[in-house]
């Protein structure tokens, strides 16, 4: 559970993400926490309800055999070793996370995220050299409503979940956000850029809105004894 404290929020609100199943309590700044359970209490039955609705999410955990790039990614837990070390293997690529198991999850994820920035920071530069364009930064978030943005002042970014996408899905976003650093609109300019990089763009955006829900599935599950509610910063 996810309590976010909002400056514009005048009641408490909780929904639960279509995407993943998890839940969000929004509430006043001054609104006292156990005003904030009790809302929870009397909801609960809605709750459930809707958690059941939403699709089952997927631990990130020993065993579990990812999608990544073009094909799949074997997760293994090492408790002697330190640090994680990605193994190419043709058959079926690991990757084996040292250190405590109770952070295995949020050690692949942080391996998958830095994995993402490496790949989307190539593609980015590969599509602005093509248009002679320059970006100031990249930054790679775990975002829900868009895989990518750019700002006017040239800063891109991206979704770390592309990773586990097909690499030419990865490769049409970059080519999409570039694209904006000449146009930051949908016009029939911009596409015309799009194609330009991405001649196959409406087939890996065709993917992304039939597919791309499913890569939120994967997700990091919290320890043990941490079922309490939980602020966002």
């Amino acid at each position: 559970m996810r309590l976010n404290r909002s400056r514009a929020a005048r009641r408490i609100s909780l929904s639960v993400s279509r995407i993943d199943g998890r839940a969000r309590v929004t509430a006043p700044l001054a609104c006292p926490v156990a005003e904030i359970q009790a809302f929870l209490e009397s909801h609960a039955d809605w709750l459930s309800a809707a958690v059941a609705r939403a699709p089952d999410s997927i631990p990130i955990e020993p065993g579990l055999l990812l999608p990544f790039k073009d094909g799949g990614l074997r997760l293994e837990h090492d408790v002697a070793r330190r640090g994680v070390r990605f193994l190419d293997a043709l058959e079926e690529p690991r990757l084996l996370i040292g250190g405590p198991a109770a952070g295995v999850g949020r050690r692949a994820r942080a391996w998958l995220r830095e994995a993402a920035r490496a790949e989307l920071s190539e593609r980015s530069r590969v599509h602005a050299d093509a248009l002679g364009l320059r970006f100031s930064r990249i930054a790679v978030k775990d975002t829900r409503s868009r895989w990518g943005s750019c700002t006017s002042d040239g800063a891109l970014s991206y979704s770390w979940r592309l990773i586990l996408a097909p690499s030419a899905v990865l490769d049409y976003v970059a080519a999409h956000e570039v694209a904006h650093l000449r146009e930051m609109n949908h016009s029939a300019r911009f596409w015309a850029l799009v194609e330009r990089l991405s001649p196959e763009w409406r087939r890996h955006r065709d993917w992304l809105k039939r597919r791309g829900a499913g890569l939120h599935r994967y997700v990091v599950t919290a320890p043990e004894g941490s079922d309490r509610v939980a602020e966002s910063a």
